[in-house]
């Protein structure tokens, strides 16, 4: 299954401890997120991360391409909850972008435990 990983700047750490935390289930997927998340997981796991551009640079659209492509499996996109306003930021597009093409996406902790054991337990089967 194809995994994407993606965060903003203050949730990169909860994100790299994540995937340390579930590396024994991560190891036996693609993995894909933007470039400086990517780079960051890669460091802390020896997982190896496809990896597109930075958010700001155009990572966020390859990122999406790669979803309506129907590229991913599922995402897990840890955001700031305390941003001001996230009407069209990177979460709220690619939320809509899950939705459409119907990709589990997870934006805190609790859901993204829920998905990864999901995956597994061969719970996302239904995808392939």
């Amino acid at each position: 299954m194809n995994v994407g990983l993606i965060t903003h700047s203050e949730k990169k750490t909860l994100l790299e401890d994540f995937c340390v935390a579930y590396k024994k289930i991560l190891e036996k997927h693609q993995l894909y997120a933007t470039g400086t998340t990517g780079r960051r997981i890669e460091e802390v796991t020896n997982l190896k991360v496809h990896k597109f551009l930075p958010g700001t640079l155009g990572g966020t659209k390859q990122f999406m391409d790669m979803i309506s492509r129907d590229g991913l499996d599922m995402v897990i996109f840890f955001y700031n909850p305390a941003m001001v306003n996230l009407k069209e930021t990177s979460l709220d597009q690619i939320a809509k972008c899950c939705d459409r093409y119907n990709i589990p996406i997870a934006t805190n902790i609790a859901t993204a435990e829920s998905l990864i054991l999901g995956l597994a337990h061969g719970d996302l089967e239904w995808r392939e």
